[in-house]
């Protein structure tokens, strides 16, 4: 089935002052409990990336694994998964970064990662880009290449994406909110 133009934004709802006064939330809850949107996600992505550029989709907790997952479905590669601490069995590996009101960490499992394999990294969205970035030095310390990043939502005035964009990879949106 054939997506080729869908607006997301008719989709995903906002919420004024969540969690917190001052917030305005974008909710891709509704999207993923629409067929056509999903579809349209994995076609959109597909279509500007191609397949062959890619090894395995990384995904980041938790609305990347739904993103992540639809993509390795569609382009018929594998999955691996970023975690918050203490989440991931096994040996791994753990990566600090800066939240809004002190620090968090990621996890990745040391076996999930070849070196020189081609890796995109998928989320939900990206804000200030400390999770996507904290997820890409994961895959860079097992020797993985970023190749580049897919977003369904993109908070460009937080600069996430500028930050990701300045250490050279390639960033794909399929909604920017100023």
């Amino acid at each position: 089935m054939s997506t080729k133009s869908l607006d997301l934004t008719k989709i995903i709802k906002t919420y004024p002052d969540f969690p917190k006064r001052g917030i305005l939330f974008r909710d891709i809850n509704p999207v993923f409990g629409d067929r056509t949107a999903m579809d349209y996600i994995s076609e959109e992505f597909c279509r500007r990336i191609p397949e062959s550029s890619i090894d395995c989709i990384v995904g980041i907790e938790s609305r990347g694994f739904v993103i992540a997952t639809v993509l390795a479905l569609a382009t018929g590669k594998g999955l691996v998964l970023v975690r918050k601490a203490g989440k991931l069995p096994g040996q791994t590996l753990r990566q600090s970064y800066e939240i809004e009101y002190g620090n968090s960490t990621m996890e990745i499992q040391k076996d999930s990662i070849r070196k020189g394999q081609r890796v995109l990294i998928a989320d939900d969205l990206v804000a200030t880009g400390g999770t996507a970035i904290a997820a890409e030095r994961l895959v860079t310390q097992l020797e993985g290449k970023v190749i580049g990043f897919a977003f369904v939502i993109e908070l460009a005035s937080v600069g996430g994406s500028s930050k990701i964009r300045q250490l050279g990879y390639e960033v794909h949106s399929l909604v920017v909110y100023e």
